[in-house]
């Protein structure tokens, strides 16, 4: 009757073994699998080991949104101020080391697009079978990730480090910069399957609501590599090829620390067993339904930065330029704490999807967005009252000077903008969190590559307004934008709640 489960009972107990997993449960209550979860499997939940997280991703969807945000926003300014001080670093090796590390920034933003985008994925289709009370099928979800991102990270790796050399000089790289350039990026892309087991395993710790633990991962390689910058470009004499040394060792002791808690510790909800590994290409389907258009929408950022700068040169010169990439810096420190409340928000409603609660699903999204219109409202007027000395930090030298006054000018256009911003990345994170990526990857692209772009175009070229029209294009492009997004998470959540 129960083919392929071997069922003991007891008077205490039930003890069941399938596919090599044994869970002892305290009464005989037996359960079929729900529609969905993993076939052919009697799915049994009466003692399940429940974790901290899960705890809190199963509970009350506002105090779960803080939880997981928290730590996230912690993590990612402590990174954020590690890039800052890595550039400052290798700026004194002087500029043709900057030049050199500039060239491989459209690359390392290619690793950090997929080896996000596979982990985002992994992470928000494990949350779901979270969510859904699928211990088994969360476990096997895991290792189909696992699996995804070593594959990837070969696969996305090791075929450039031939041809770097080649490829920089098509770009119009010579002499010294090609030969800077070409060592960074090999050693880099040498060690690059540590960032997709990083981002991997930090995605899955989050997933099952662990953000404590992802956000002391995050902070120990960032630490780890702030301190090596010095040591290995500057006492050991290896120039930004030490820069590069540090960024690698850095990533592989943030992977050290994952694997040890995922695979030696094991005190974690989901584990992951190789050996009970069962390939499903649905549970492959769900991870790259959400993964791939992450990952293209990290690429597509990079489009549209490329684009926005060819506007702003025809309409301002390299000045323009000089305004326009600095400034951008500051207002990306400023969403920073929303990258934390987004990567909250995708696992809260991945959670609450696989549960079948869409009214929970959307105490949690609307939530996140209260916290996070807050927290940019605060950016506005802190960047709007403090232009000026946010302008010295680039403007410092007598050359820069020149860029001081339309710098303020920028990051005072820029202030009504944070606010706007939580109602898209927010609803791009529920998509994500639900499992719909495609709708995710859309929102990205009609702001980004869409809207802003043309906006600015027409503003800054059509009307010539020049760089201040290019300014007005960012804003006008991004608010209609974010509009559109939520209102479609708005319908797709009542939609749910008329469906169920």
């Amino acid at each position: 009757m129960l083919r392929g489960i071997l069922v003991r009972k007891s008077l205490l107990c039930i003890d069941e073994t399938i596919f090599g997993y044994k869970k002892i449960y305290p009464d005989d209550r037996i359960q079929p699998a729900e529609p969905g979860k993993s076939k052919g499997i009697y799915h049994m939940d009466t003692q399940e080991t429940i974790t901290k997280g899960v705890k809190t991703l199963r509970g009350d969807p506002k105090k779960a949104i803080l939880k997981l945000s928290g730590p996230m926003m912690i993590a990612m300014f402590v990174q954020g101020m590690y890039n800052l001080v890595d550039a400052i670093w290798v700026s004194g090796l002087g500029p043709d080391a900057l030049a050199a590390v500039g060239l491989f920034f459209p690359f390392m933003m290619f690793l950090m697009g997929f080896s996000n985008g596979i982990g985002i994925g992994g992470g928000s289709a494990v949350s779901r079978k979270i969510g859904a009370k699928d211990r088994i099928a969360a476990d096997n979800t895991a290792v189909h990730t696992l699996l995804l991102t070593i594959g990837m990270g070969l696969i996305f790796s090791l075929p450039f480090i031939p041809i770097l050399k080649n490829i920089y000089e098509m770009m119009g790289a010579r002499g010294a910069v090609n030969k800077m350039a070409s060592g960074y990026s090999r050693i880099v892309f040498g060690g690059a399957l540590f960032l997709f087991f990083a981002n991997m395993g930090n995605n899955i710790l989050r997933s099952e609501g662990d953000a404590k633990r992802s956000m002391y991962a995050i902070i120990f390689g960032a630490f780890l590599n702030i301190i090596l910058d010095p040591i290995f470009i500057y006492v050991l004499k290896l120039g930004v090829v030490g820069a590069a040394w540090a960024t690698v060792v850095s990533m592989a002791s943030t992977a050290v620390i994952l694997f040890y808690w995922l695979f030696m510790k094991r005190n974690t909800y989901v584990t992951m067993r190789v050996r009970n590994f069962r390939p499903d290409r649905k549970i492959i389907g769900e991870i790259l339904r959400v993964g791939m258009p992450a990952s293209l929408s990290m690429i597509s950022m990079s489009i549209s930065m490329y684009l926005l700068n060819a506007i702003i040169m025809k309409a301002s010169g390299t000045n323009g330029i000089a305004v326009f990439t600095s400034g951008w810096r500051i207002v990306s420190m400023g969403t920073i704490p929303l990258i934390g409340v987004a990567t909250g928000v995708t696992a809260v409603t991945g959670a609450a999807f696989g549960e079948k609660n869409p009214q929970k699903l959307k105490s949690g999204f609307l939530y996140a967005v209260k916290i996070g219109v807050l927290i940019e409202l605060t950016v506005a007027v802190s960047s709007f009252i403090f232009a000026v000395p946010l302008s010295r930090i680039f403007t410092y030298s007598q050359d820069a000077k020149v860029i001081a006054p339309d710098l303020i000018m920028f990051l005072r256009w820029m202030a009504p903008l944070y606010p706007t911003i939580p109602f898209g990345m927010l609803t791009s994170a529920m998509f994500q969190g639900i499992g719909k990526g495609e709708r995710s990857f859309a929102v990205t692209i009609l702001r980004t590559v869409i809207l802003q772009v043309v906006s600015s175009y027409i503003f800054g070229i059509v009307l010539g307004f020049g760089l201040v029209g290019v300014f007005w294009g960012i804003i006008t492009g991004n608010v209609i934008a974010v509009s559109i997004a939520f209102l479609w998470g708005k319908i797709t959540i009542k939609r749910m709640l008329t469906e169920k």
